[in-house]
């Protein structure tokens, strides 16, 4: 078994385990859920160690055919873009799984749902075939809608349901459009470096018609404007732990996703250039107006989620270099600030049972080490130099200037709203006077504090070093810059 398969099967192997065991003895499901989620990120680790990050190709590549008439085959590989995702994925899933002290019900249940979710969304961004990338993508369904509907809050079935819906509606349009690229696949097999080249046989006016269907199918999970509507709601009915997997990586895949369509069809990515400048211009606005507005700590942050994908989507709407790796960046980033975020207001409500921001005030003299860490995650949140969100939002607002010039000043509108809504929240939060029912709140205990320092340390470590994290994927947009570059040249030549 490669490292590949041993990263992607150990959450799949721990789900079983649990299977099997019986349902007795709460903190041996717990340290059994967190034991197979930190071999994951021990394997991860290794992975990073050993990536070359000058090599742009896939790395690691295990193959097995496993429908040789369809053309589908267990393909995986990692390159500088699927490589931060997989780690991100197995850290926030740890977070998760330490976060989780507070679920006392079905806890077998939750850890299992918690592992398979884990295992789908590695599946996705290690999967080089795009019938495998499907069934991954189809698979984490499952798992997240039984973790909203069994363990959320009290609309959590409308909650789950939309989810669901929303996802898999986006999802045949992804089908539709994987199908239609599949045609002109002259091997007719579904690996993706096979289908890289569908764009010289393909038709100009099917090309952009696959992007729409694409845009759709990954816009939900990213989401676009308006395909936003199941997130604000899954946010807030979500417990806390699964919010942080739900915005710090779920939302990943979707954009993951549209940047390998973008090297799949890069004419219709230029046909729709100004569609994608505009949905994502739009989004950040609107996303973060919504996120200004809300007393709702929780909805605040979901909300702001749809602002900073907006800066990925922008990103990858650039078709330049620099707004490609601002794209990636911004995906690592949002994952931990999100993650961050999540897991503050969660150890909160768990504490205050109320999530309501005028409820709060002055927390920094009751709890000191919490007040430290969220002021530091949400100036992250608004862009503050020498934090991991300022070097991808400076990435996306270089590359996008250089596409478009002065219409980056709609760039600059979304992070002053942002900066508004996160300096609002500290001062609600950490200023004025203590509100007696605020003054016996217990500060951070010491796995809390580990799993939330890991998070803000990894803000601030690759903000002020953010060589190591742009390295890691240099060397792959790289790459796909030219590709995309050179496909459009031939296609405007022929």
């Amino acid at each position: 078994m490669g490292i590949l398969s041993a990263i992607l099967w150990t959450p799949a192997m721990g789900a079983l385990l649990l299977a099997l065991i019986p349902d007795r003895d709460q903190d041996f499901t717990r340290a059994l859920g967190r034991f197979f989620a930190g071999i994951t990120v021990l394997f991860t680790c290794y992975l990073l160690f050993s990536y070359d990050q000058r090599d742009a190709g896939l790395q690691f590549n295990e193959y097995f055919a496993i429908n040789p008439k369809v053309g589908s085959a267990y393909a995986l590989g990692v390159d500088g873009l699927s490589l931060p995702m997989v780690a991100l994925a197995t850290l926030l899933t740890s977070i998760a799984l330490l976060a989780s002290s507070g679920i006392n019900i079905g806890v077998k249940g939750y850890h299992i749902s918690i592992l398979l979710t884990e295992f789908g969304m590695l599946g996705v961004f290690l999967a080089q075939d795009w019938s495998l990338f499907y069934i991954f993508w189809e698979a984490t369904l499952i798992p997240m809608f039984f973790l909203i509907d069994r363990w959320g809050g009290q609309r959590r079935q409308t909650a789950s349901l939309n989810f669901v819906l929303y996802t898999m509606g986006g999802s045949i349009f992804m089908l539709v459009s994987l199908i239609a690229v599949y045609q002109y696949v002259p091997e007719h097999v579904s690996l993706m470096s096979a289908m890289s080249r569908v764009s010289e046989t393909m038709p100009k006016d099917q090309q952009i018609w696959a992007f729409l269907g694409f845009l759709i199918g990954f816009g939900v999970k990213m989401p676009i404007f308006p395909l936003h509507g199941w997130l604000p709601l899954a946010h807030v009915e979500a417990p806390s732990p699964v919010s942080i997997l739900l915005s710090g990586i779920l939302l990943k895949m979707g954009a993951y996703g549209l940047l390998r369509v973008v090297v799949l069809l890069p004419t219709a990515a230029l046909a729709l250039q100004s569609l994608l400048v505009f949905l994502a211009l739009f989004g950040m606005i609107y996303g973060g107006l919504l996120a200004w507005r809300q007393s709702d700590l929780k909805a605040m942050v979901a909300y702001s989620s749809i602002s900073h994908m907006g800066i990925v989507l922008l990103g990858i709407a650039t078709l330049n270099e620099t707004g490609f790796t601002g794209a990636v960046l911004q995906m690592s980033a949002h994952g931990l600030i999100a993650g961050a975020l999540f897991l503050v207001v969660g150890l909160l409500y768990e504490r205050t049972h109320t999530r309501n921001i005028q409820d709060y005030s002055s927390l920094v003299q009751v709890m000191p080490r919490f007040a430290f860490c969220t002021t530091i995650t949400l100036l992250a949140a608004m862009g503050m130099p020498g934090t991991v969100g300022a070097v991808a939002e400076l990435h996306a607002m270089v590359g996008g200037f250089r596409q478009w010039g002065g219409l980056m000043v709609f760039f600059s509108l979304a992070i002053l709203i942002s900066t508004a809504y996160a300096i609002r929240t500290i001062g609600l939060l950490f200023t004025g006077p203590v509100k007696p029912q605020m003054k016996q709140i217990e500060d951070l205990r010491p796995p809390e504090l580990l799993a939330l320092g890991v998070l803000v340390g990894g803000i601030v470590l690759f903000g002020l070093l953010p060589a190591s994290l742009v390295d890691l994927s240099a060397a792959t947009t790289s790459h796909m810059n030219s590709l995309i570059r050179l496909r459009i040249l031939e296609g405007s030549d022929a």
